[in-house]
């Protein structure tokens, strides 16, 4: 039985509209509400975003992030033993995303399912994924985090409706003998629920509530930075490889902040830090694969250097895997 799940390839999406600070800060001031772009870049980091399209789903733009990391892998989609697609908006309440997903990529018989843990939903995927290969149960998975984020913003609030965007990032992973992800560690701690939600409820065919991201910024803040260190530290002992021998961080793109005091507290030089968030924003369970494949097809990342991946989000999860691409 192959020891691990090793990438075979990876590819993303973006939505065709581009929302720059500028665009946005207009649009908000035609509400009566006041921001700039030096006002979010120095908060965030973040430059812009991507808005999906009226009728644009998350299937929609998870399948031509799928056929690239198809392509990429050298398979086709009817090799496919497996597909979990991480998302905290899909298509509908069922059936699940992956499985229209699945219908998309014009395949039918395996296995297929959404996971939603947030910005940490694409860590928990592959994870999920990398037990099922390593246990015989699927040979060839496709994992995806996939995001219309921008439905669930409150363009009155300027604290968050700022901070998100749309996209799609996905892998295909492989049996193999050969290293590839090396550990894995995730946990949550739902007592913590209200820092960071979206209090709707489907009731009576309708949404009720506040469906829209509410967010406490300070808490966040602390709990994201000290949570992503100790989750780092525990997949870099899980896995047997110092810090020092990994090549490249690649966090949850949502606050340059928190991202570059990660790396500090890891005590890893900024410049091998993949950064995306200043042109993608938090796409949430996206933001993860969105950076990797970007950083590969970039030629950033080469085959193999030790990659540690890590996310936060609201529930409030979080994880990491450490993996040798």
């Amino acid at each position: 039985m192959p020891r691990y799940a090793r990438i075979l390839g990876t590819g993303s999406h973006l939505p065709a509209r581009r929302v720059s600070n500028e665009d946005l800060a207009a649009q908000l001031a035609a509400d009566g509400i006041e921001t700039s772009d030096a006002w979010i870049t120095e908060r965030t980091g973040i430059k812009a975003r991507y808005f999906a399209g009226p009728g644009e789903s998350t299937s929609d733009l998870a399948l031509p992030a799928a056929r690239r990391a198809l392509e990429a892998a050298g398979i086709e989609a009817a090799q496919l033993d497996l597909i979990v697609v991480a998302t905290t908006t899909p298509d509908m309440v069922f059936p699940s995303t992956a499985c229209l997903l699945q219908a998309k990529l014009g395949v039918a018989g395996c296995a297929a399912f959404d996971l939603q843990a947030v910005c940490s939903g694409f860590l928990y995927a592959l994870s999920v994924a990398d037990a099922m290969i390593r246990a015989g149960q699927a040979r060839h998975a496709l994992v995806i985090g996939a995001e219309v984020f921008s439905r669930l913003l409150d363009f009155k609030d300027r604290t968050t409706c700022v901070l998100f965007g749309d996209g799609a990032g996905a892998v295909v992973l492989g049996a193999s003998d050969e290293p590839g992800i090396r550990a894995t560690a995730l946990h949550a701690d739902g007592a913590q629920a209200e820092v960071l939600c979206v209090p709707g409820t489907v009731h009576g065919g309708s949404v009720v509530g506040h469906p829209v991201v509410r967010m406490d910024g300070q808490a966040v803040f602390k709990l994201a930075v000290s949570a992503l260190d100790k989750v780092a530290r525990e997949v870099i002992e899980r896995a047997g490889i110092p810090a020092e021998q990994i090549d490249w961080l690649i966090p949850h793109q949502a606050n340059l902040r928190i991202m570059k005091g990660t790396a500090k507290k890891l005590g890893l030089p900024e410049e091998r830090m993949v950064v995306t968030v200043q042109e993608h924003g938090n796409t949430s369970a996206a933001s993860v694969p969105l950076a990797l494949d970007e950083a590969i097809r970039a030629g950033q990342i080469r085959r193999g250097q030790n990659l540690l991946l890590e996310g936060v989000g609201g529930g409030f999860t979080w994880g990491a895997a450490l993996i040798t691409y």
